[in-house]
């Protein structure tokens, strides 16, 4: 197949930790042909999708790990596979590129499927699942936020579309910083913030499961680093091989299904402890460490489903 690679600057990838780089890895080793543009690279014109952008292949050489060829422009519709990979933030930016991909012809499969990428942010996907997840309050009312720090004492606060652990704060009983907190995101946008309840088991880690259509395929447990809240490797947390218990396995089996049927066929989820606190659909990671830990090839699970989902579309 004709793969593309809607991503961030493909030469800066980590090349022992982006889940990106692994799925470009197996897609090669499968005799798929890729090809990489960045997400301002796409565009509407001439009455078709069209992206400017470079073949490329891979090895795992650290400071030789992608060969580009010359740049070309062409239609997204030549592609069978268009891959969603760009980080967040999931801003105006981000949800105009889902309506483009959107335009893909009906022999392109997109991967996540953007439309439901769009309408399943992240931190707001959970409250589709009440009963999976801690106390949460969605909101721009500094008011509201008071009366649910009021309620629970020790809270995290963050941005709702954030990412990587940025603008995370924990707000314990004592702390008197809401006030200012809210005034500082306030000026910088006008999206709301989700508060949760404080988990102490965090401090054992945050679990990141993989699902690949809808599937648990395994897990790791990210580790904070000490004097830290936030479990992101971003911010140093540190990954740890950990297995599925039953809690996570019911809550896979809740939400796997509303994943499947919405196209959505690489997502991480985060639970800590017994809740359900995150569902990443829009660039999700962990796949090396994931594989690393397990031993098993995961995304060439991935690769299956999508080479299956592409042959029907020809039926």
């Amino acid at each position: 197949m004709r793969v593309a690679f809607q991503m961030d600057p493909i030469t800066a990838v980590n090349i022992d930790a982006d889940s990106t780089f692994r799925l470009a890895e197996e897609a090669q080793a499968r005799g798929h042909t890729l090809f990489y543009y960045s997400p301002d690279q796409l565009a509407y014109a001439d009455r078709r999708m069209q992206v400017t952008g470079q073949a490329f292949t891979v090895q795992r050489v650290h400071g030789d790990h992608v060969t580009l060829q010359a740049p070309e422009t062409v239609d997204l519709d030549s592609f069978d596979v268009v891959w969603l990979r760009q980080d967040p933030p999931f801003d105006m930016g981000y949800i105009t590129n889902t309506h483009l991909l959107d335009r893909a012809g009906p022999r392109t499969l997109v991967v996540n499927d953007p439309f439901w990428v769009r309408n399943y942010p992240e931190k707001l996907l959970v409250l589709n699942f009440p009963d999976l997840i801690p106390p949460t309050t969605i909101s721009r009312d500094l008011a509201a936020l008071r009366r649910f720090k009021d309620t629970h004492g020790d809270i995290i606060v963050k941005p709702l579309y954030g990412n990587g652990g940025a603008g995370v704060f924990r707000l314990g009983p004592d702390d008197r910083n809401l006030n200012s907190l809210f005034e500082t995101f306030a000026s910088i946008n006008r999206e709301p913030l989700i508060a949760q309840k404080y988990l102490p088991d965090v401090t054992k880690g945050d679990k990141r499961i993989i699902l690949v259509n809808g599937e648990p395929v395994g897990a790791i447990n990210r580790v904070p680093a000490s004097g830290e809240t936030r479990s992101n490797m971003h911010v140093g947390g540190r990954a740890e091989k950990v297995g599925l218990t039953a809690r996570d396995l019911e809550i896979c089996a809740a939400i796997g299904p509303t994943l499947r049927d919405r196209g959505q066929i690489f997502v991480g989820i985060d639970v800590i402890g017994d809740y359900l606190t995150e569902i990443n659909v829009t660039s999700p990671t962990g796949l090396q460490e994931l594989e690393r830990f397990d031993g098993t090839n995961v995304t060439a699970g991935i690769w299956k489903v999508i080479e299956d989902k592409h042959a029907a579309l020809a039926i």
